[in-house]
């Protein structure tokens, strides 16, 4: 039975890299996308012998248990013309490939993964992650040893531990089959997609109800704002929507559209002179696979960069907190330069500090108390006492006490008794000589 619904693949180049390793395959019953690896030339080839392998399944299986045998020996075979291309070609070695496929047999898919592609399903207007990135990151995602969201932006999280390459003849894929219902929209990407648009904005586009094809141009205008620092392939299927059916002529995109991404380069000899050292290719790879105890290795760097960081931290804010304990000193210092007249309950009071406070901490102290009584003075002398009057010095300070007396004596009729200054007096002068005194010739 041939699978009935409306599909779309698109591929791109990207904004940084100068050449498309990614492969993506869009059928009447098959749906596939391969991300290579392996520099300028061996992604191309790697995905696209992916895709070679694969496109030989886009057929109507009796049986989800067929296909499923038939996902897993393509990417048996391929694996093997992958080793076999390392081989002859050198230059190729470390050559592999991401792949994630769906094969519809009836209102089932058969999905085979391997790598750090994904497929997705919008259902229900939600968006669910089928497949799991099989990268070093995420084993730490697994692991609880960082969140999702620091994963994103993890420097490894390019790492892959499980790939279609040159280096396993017998490549291990998770496979699986899930129901489809109409209406059903399934994402398979490359990580120049979702390593660049998150989720929140995949459904967004989900949620538009275009047709797949211009869900997928939406898709990927996002990714290039973002920047597309890596190839990105997009194949999007609509199952049973209401979108023309697909006509069951395949489309396939990026390296494996065109003849040159199955050449495999000649063999150069290379340069012994040191002038010339042999060079790496032109793109490095974004991915690679690592040997088996690299990952440990992985793990103690990861926490070593995590020490360093709370270290970091930690260093920081003691900085900040003595920078602002500094500060603090300073200003408290220049306030007690400063000095105002006020009142205290019933009297006119001077004051060393400023009028303000913080939070429960005053920046004033009480220096005297003149003895004059807020009731003794004009009212609008009062007032402004009550409202604070403002010195630029402690003299400055004692002249205002001194004509608010004069407004008290004013009041009262009486003559206070000017109250001592703050400051320390002057030594005493010796008392002058009595004028009775007979001055001797």
């Amino acid at each position: 039975m041939v699978f009935e619904g409306s599909a779309s693949a698109i591929s791109h180049t990207g904004k940084v890299r100068s050449n498309n390793q990614d492969s993506g395959y869009s059928g009447a019953n098959l749906f596939a996308v391969a991300d290579g690896m392996g520099g300028h030339a061996g992604g191309d080839v790697a995905s696209t012998i992916a895709i070679q392998h694969l496109e030989q399944l886009d057929q109507a299986f009796s049986s989800t248990d067929d296909a499923q045998a038939s996902l897993q020996a393509a990417a048996t075979t391929a694996a093997g013309d992958l080793i076999r291309a390392a081989k002859e070609q050198p230059e190729l070695a470390g050559l592999g490939t991401t792949v994630s496929a769906i094969i519809m047999v009836d209102d089932h898919a058969v999905i085979g993964h391997i790598g750090d592609s994904r497929i997705y399903l919008y259902r229900d207007d939600e968006l669910t992650q089928i497949t799991a990135d099989h990268t070093f990151v995420q084993r730490l995602v697994d692991s609880g040893r960082i969140t999702p969201e620091e994963a994103r932006y993890h420097p490894r999280r390019s790492v892959l531990m499980r790939v279609l390459s040159d280096m396993e003849h017998d490549p291990e894929l998770d496979m699986f089959v899930m129901p489809t219902l109409p209406g059903d929209r399934w994402l398979l990407c490359s990580d120049g997609l979702s390593g660049v648009v998150d989720e929140t904005h995949i459904l967004k586009a989900m949620r538009m109800g275009l047709a797949p094809g211009r869900t997928a141009d939406n898709l990927l205008k996002q990714a290039l704002d973002g920047g597309a620092p890596d190839n990105v392939t997009i194949v999007l299927v609509e199952v049973g929507g209401l979108h023309p059916l697909s006509s069951g002529t395949p489309t396939i995109v990026g390296a494996a559209s065109t003849p040159s991404g199955v050449l495999i380069p000649p063999t150069r000899a290379p340069r012994t002179s040191w002038l010339h050292p042999v060079r790496q290719a032109a793109n490095d790879p974004s991915h690679f696979e690592p040997a088996a105890d690299y990952l440990e290795e992985l793990i103690e760097e990861d926490r070593r960069r995590a020490r360093r960081r709370r270290i970091g931290w930690v260093a920081a804010l003691v900085v900040v907190i003595l920078a602002l304990t500094g500060a603090g000193i300073l200003a408290y210092n220049w306030t007690q330069t400063r000095y105002f007249v006020g009142a205290d309950e019933d009297s006119v009071v001077i004051f060393q500090g400023v009028q303000q406070n913080i939070g429960p901490i005053s920046l004033s102290t009480e220096l005297e108390d003149t003895g004059i009584l807020l009731a003794n003075l004009p009212a609008y002398q009062r007032a402004t006492v009550e409202r604070t009057i403002t010195a630029r010095s402690l003299s400055d300070a004692m002249a205002i006490v001194d004509r608010l007396r004069a407004g008290e004596e004013a009041v009262t009729g009486e003559t206070a008794t000017p109250s001592p200054s703050p400051t320390p007096t002057s030594t005493p002068q010796s008392a002058p000589a009595s004028t009775d005194e007979e001055v001797i010739g």
